[in-house]
């Protein structure tokens, strides 16, 4: 069966759709059968794998409120390797929609059931809120991968988040832990990033991931050409880093 894993954090543009996207691509890459879950009704997940979200027919949407299967609405990347759950606008409005439906937090969690077989890991792209669909994805998976700045800011909305796994934990999904911190956008010149990252690495220990992702501007270009990045430039920096993150991620799921 497949492990699933969220990628979330509550603050905005610390490069959430750009972990998912091109660790799905690098696990691929690796021989893993991948499935991208895009839960984020902006869309970006599925555009970055190359899915054009406004020509999609059935996407996650359609699966949360039971108007269709997740085998009828995935996709696969054109140029990742991997399958894609896609999501556009129409999933703006599952917000409301889920609240009167039952099971409501764990409708993501039962549409996977079925096709757990299929796959040997799935990533959840959550939007940067904790809102029923973010809550969705806490209940479907088995850890949560937390991409983050090292920024004093990012500190502090760390420990937000630390507290709702928790209570996810305690209250909805007994599976679910903190399965590691990505560094993310890091710049090795800056003293404050080396002087959190050093409190990362203190305070977390072993749940920081080794691979370091460095700021990259071939990683931000790649979305508008409708590919991850690992696979618009293989000689980058990012792709190294992600890359080797993908590695980690595998012996991390076999020690499970």
């Amino acid at each position: 069966m497949a492990r699933i894993f969220c990628v979330a954090n509550q603050k905005g543009g610390v490069g959430k759709t750009t972990t998912c996207v091109n660790l799905a691509a690098a696990l691929a890459q690796a021989g893993q059968r991948t499935l991208l879950i895009d839960l984020d009704p902006q869309g970006n997940a599925t555009m970055g794998s190359g899915v054009d979200k406004r020509a999609v027919t059935k996407s996650v949407y359609h699966v949360l409120v039971g108007l269709a299967t997740l085998g009828e609405a995935r996709v696969a990347s054109p140029s990742g390797g991997y399958d894609v759950l896609p999501a556009n606008r129409d999933l703006a409005g599952a917000e409301v929609e889920l609240v009167g439906l039952e099971r409501r937090e764990n409708r993501l969690r039962d549409a996977l059931k079925n096709f757990g077989a299929d796959y040997d890991l799935v990533l959840i792209d959550c939007p940067p809120s904790l809102s029923m669909l973010t809550l969705n994805g806490l209940c479907a998976a088995h850890g949560v991968i937390i991409p983050m700045q090292c920024e004093y800011f990012a500190l502090e909305g760390l420990s937000d988040l630390v507290n709702t796994i928790k209570k996810v934990h305690s209250n909805l999904n007994r599976e679910l832990g903190i399965t590691g911190l990505l560094r993310v956008m890091f710049d090795a010149r800056m003293t404050l990033q080396q002087q959190v990252s050093a409190q990362l690495e203190s305070h977390f220990g072993d749940k920081v991931f080794r691979a370091i992702v460095p700021r990259n501007v071939r990683l931000a270009e790649a979305p508008s050409h409708g590919m991850p990045g690992i696979v618009f430039d293989k000689a980058a920096k990012g792709t190294q880093a992600y890359m080797a993150f993908a590695q980690e991620m595998i012996e991390r799921v076999k020690a499970l």
